[in-house]
């Protein structure tokens, strides 16, 4: 039997695990995956997703190097899929191709006033403090107040880097352009708010906990958020995440405050009917009090309040792009998929065409479940050979070639390891584990081996 050519578009954790599996579950069959990754480095939302203050969670790094670093999985990074190599490429030189791009984008919030100077995503700000090479490298940082809009991992996320004073993310990985940023920040308070209750909200415990452990910030929570209702009680008493955070929420309600510089509180029961603002920049965040509507949801009180701040960041959910020629589902953000199974506007399955993690699913689930969506979607690849189409040129050499004659500079594997290598010797200079190179063509050029290592 020849060689099955599989290429994987996205090398963050979906599309390397699920090389993994592909590799493992492919009973005796020889299968040759290439890897394609619109950045210079691998890793996606690890890399890029994941506050730099969270080395436990970017500990998965460590599992996705065991995979590439065996060996038997190529990567052509700084490639971008549509403009440096498109679908029709795809099946000129593979048997099957598998979509793990992600959802990048933030997802709409349709209130007035989102528009105004002062009003952000989630998901840029986050971008921007991983140091990801497309975004700018500077952050309007110039709010004293700032509202927070969200009560998921990210919005904490978002919450922590704002109120979290630069010098204790001196330890991370934290770009430099980031650190002197945040260090010139006048923030002095920052308001999460959640539409539903304490006993609802989608973050977890170890992100919660982690607030109350920022140095120099008080923890403000209010009374009149934790009048419970039923369903609240059932939770507290039958969900033990739930039952962990309760506590953690109760502690901080005996605890003094007053004595920071900086305060984070956490709003319950709050909707966001308005992005107040005065000459075009965000001015207040006016919001309606909610309350159980006994039926698992919130119904309004019409109860208005308005609070004065600087700044509004949006982190409600994430949201996916389209990819050229591949079939895309612009109200759920996805690619339409069975099991992912790519499907055309019929809903029939598009032969040699899958998806896996964020992009088929949805952004929902943490890191780790990208594992099972991926065994989900081999499963079929495995079993869904004899619908492939037959590529024209499947010979191993013939990608790195048309990349060459495109003008394409790709980076490998190698390339990896030696950006990886630059990046952990700037750190070493200055006491650090690492520091992140941020701008693409430095990326590159270090990758190409066109710039010396710190320590050469």
């Amino acid at each position: 039997m020849p060689t099955l050519r599989i290429a994987i578009v996205g090398a963050g954790p979906a599309g390397i695990y699920a090389a993994d599996i592909l590799l493992r579950e492919a009973h005796g069959t020889d299968v040759s995956i290439d890897l394609f990754e619109q950045l210079p480095a691998p890793y996606g939302l690890v890399r890029y997703g994941v506050a730099p203050d969270h080395p436990r969670i970017k500990g998965i790094v460590n599992a996705l190097r065991d995979v590439l670093d065996r060996g038997v999985v190529r990567l052509f990074g700084n490639v971008r899929f549509g403009r440096d190599i498109t679908m029709d490429d795809l099946k000129q030189h593979y048997h099957a191709v598998l979509f793990s791009t992600g959802a990048i984008k933030d997802a709409e919030l349709d209130v007035p006033g989102i528009d105004l100077d002062g009003s952000y995503g989630a998901a840029d700000f986050v971008s921007w403090f991983d140091g990801h090479p497309d975004v700018p490298r500077t952050w309007p940082l110039t709010a004293s107040s700032v509202a927070v809009i969200g009560n998921g991992n990210v919005a904490l996320d978002v919450s922590r880097i704002l109120a979290k004073h630069a010098d204790d993310l001196l330890p991370t990985e934290i770009p430099v352009n980031v650190y002197e940023g945040l260090k010139d920040s006048p923030v002095t308070d920052v308001h999460v708010f959640g539409r539903r209750g304490p006993a609802q909200v989608k973050f977890t415990p170890l992100e919660l906990r982690e607030l109350g452990e920022l140095r120099d910030v008080d923890m403000v929570v209010y009374d009149e958020d934790f009048d419970h209702d039923e369903a609240s009680l059932t939770a507290i008493q039958t969900n033990k995440q739930v039952m962990v955070m309760n506590r953690v929420l109760e502690q901080w309600r005996t605890r003094e405050v007053g004595q920071a510089s900086r305060r984070l509180h956490l709003h319950f029961w709050a909707k966001p009917v308005e992005i107040v603002g005065e000459d075009g920049h965000v001015t207040a965040l006016r919001y309606e009090r909610t309350r159980p509507n006994g039926e698992g949801g919130v119904e309004g009180t019409g109860e208005i309040r308005e609070l004065p701040v600087q700044a509004v960041y949006r982190a409600v959910g994430y949201f996916g792009s389209p990819l050229p020629g591949v079939p895309f589902d612009e109200t759920t953000g996805v690619i339409p998929n069975r099991e992912g199974q790519v499907l055309d506007e019929d809903g029939s399955p598009v032969p040699g065409v899958y998806a896996t993690g964020w992009i088929k699913r949805g952004p929902v689930g943490l890191i780790g479940h990208t594992k099972s969506d991926a065994m989900e979607t081999v499963q079929h690849i495995v079993n869904d050979q004899a619908s492939w189409w037959t590529p024209a040129d499947p010979a191993p050499e013939a990608v790195p070639a048309l990349l060459r004659e495109r003008g394409v500079e790709y980076t490998d594997l190698d390339g990896w390891h030696a950006l990886d290598e630059h990046e952990q010797a700037l750190g070493a200079a200055e006491g650090r584990e690492r520091i992140k190179v941020v701008p693409r063509d430095e990326m590159v050029d270090v990758s190409l081996r066109r710039v010396s290592s710190p320590t050469s």
